[in-house]
């Protein structure tokens, strides 16, 4: 009985002092690795993330038919024209592009500056008929968003309308009071530097219906440095739409069902070549967007007369009819992640004032009326949310008919 109590004994002690060993061995763990206390859950978290992301990946990647490689390490997927992602959206199903509409008369680009292309073009590659050129979206793309719903997306309010101002920071000029059916701009091109993977460099144009609560509409359209959603730091041609202030319709390029492209040439997302330098030769890029009087879409035109496809009218309230407002510029996102105010440069990073071959331009501005003519912008108005880190001067003369310089720095002795 003895012996049978001693070896119980002898048995408890040793599984104890297992079950101390374990203890102290599991603290010295948590201590050395200070993880958190949902640390078990993490794991099914993060296979969850990764089985969304690639979900997502699944269905806004279509099967190409052919695939380029950038020098820039883009790889741009010739995707079968009636598969591209816009084809997905319930209204557009088994549809098929729309031909060419009737551009706007008085289209004729004045004093040709040396035009910029894409450079996934350069090395005379090319997609093949019946297909468009679509960015690829990696893994890596979605990753460096916070959250899959955010990804492609500007979630914060992305047009200056008023004196307030929250991160995101402008210089544009602007037109409102009448009925607009497009505008038309050409845009200097550089490589500002963005200084906070969280933040953008911009340099587009506007166009606005609706108020600026939850039903603000607008078309985007212009180029953009933005770190977070492709990952560098070279100027990228790019598009946005949307119709509930940025909330939870539109997005990017082609990153959800909206934007229906048509041409074989020219890839949203994709980096733009060569770009400016400072007192060097000076590059820009056209850009026009109308509505089609005879169907009422919005159609987008790059460079010299590339017709690069439309947004179906339908995916809009206040834009079904016309916009009431036409904006032309420069944003920024100021996240102050240091402290003060960001070094993230608008267009050339100077200031207005320093003129052609150091400060960024946009020339040749005009507006489509209701008779789809482009005409000249009367009563040009101009607001630098903050003057000492951006700002906007405009002029106009026989050749550039229209036009502003804008830009800056960001933060100097002036903007702290």
């Amino acid at each position: 009985m003895t012996s049978s109590s001693s070896s119980s004994n002898s048995i408890i002690f040793k599984f104890v002092s297992f079950l101390l060993l374990v203890s102290s061995f599991t603290t010295v763990v948590s201590e050395h690795n200070t993880l958190p206390a949902n640390q078990t859950f993490r794991p099914r978290q993060e296979l969850l993330k990764l089985k969304r992301i690639k979900g997502y990946l699944k269905k806004i990647n279509k099967p190409p038919v052919k695939t380029i490689k950038s020098p820039d390490g883009d790889l741009i997927d010739c995707v079968l024209s009636h598969l591209q992602p816009a084809f997905d959206h319930p209204q557009l199903k088994g549809m098929k592009p729309l031909e060419p509409p009737k551009r706007p008369k008085g289209n004729e680009t004045m004093n040709e500056m040396a035009e910029s292309l894409q450079l996934w073009t350069v090395s005379g590659e090319s997609c093949p008929e019946g297909t468009v050129p679509i960015r690829r979206t990696t893994e890596k793309d979605v990753m460096r968003t916070s959250s899959l719903r955010r990804f492609g997306r500007k979630i914060r309010r992305g047009v200056r309308h008023d004196t307030l101002s929250n991160d995101h920071e402008h210089a544009v000029a602007f037109v409102n009071g009448e009925q607009y059916y497009g505008a038309k701009a050409s845009i200097n091109v550089w490589t500002p530097r963005v200084t906070d993977q969280y933040e953008f460099s911009l340099s587009q144009l506007w166009v606005i219906s609706g108020t600026f609560g939850n039903d603000l509409n607008t078309i985007e359209a212009g180029w953009q440095v933005s770190p977070e959603l492709y990952g560098d730091n070279y100027p990228r041609f790019f598009t946005y739409w949307t119709t509930d202030a940025y909330q939870a319709t539109g997005c990017y390029n082609l990153l959800c069902s909206g934007f229906v492209q048509t041409n074989n040439r020219i890839a949203m997302g994709a980096a733009i070549s060569p770009r400016s330098n400072v007192n060097s030769r000076q590059f820009d890029i056209g850009i026009m967007i109308w509505k089609d009087p005879k169907h009422g879409h919005w159609w987008l035109e790059f460079g010299s007369g590339l017709l690069v496809g439309y947004w179906p009218d339908f995916l809009f309230s206040h834009l079904k009819g016309h916009a009431s407002m036409i904006q032309f510029g420069g944003e920024i996102v100021n996240s102050r992640s240091m402290g003060y105010h960001t070094s993230t440069q608008m267009g050339s990073g100077h200031f207005a004032d320093e003129g052609f071959g150091k400060a960024s331009y946009f020339r040749n501005l005009q507006v489509v009326d209701w008779d789809n003519n482009l005409i000249p912008l009367s009563n040009l108005h101009l607001l630098a949310d903050h003057p000492n880190c951006y700002d906007i001067r405009a002029g106009k003369n026989n050749v550039w008919g229209n036009y502003f310089y804008y830009g800056g720095p960001g933060r100097n002795s002036r903007c702290p």
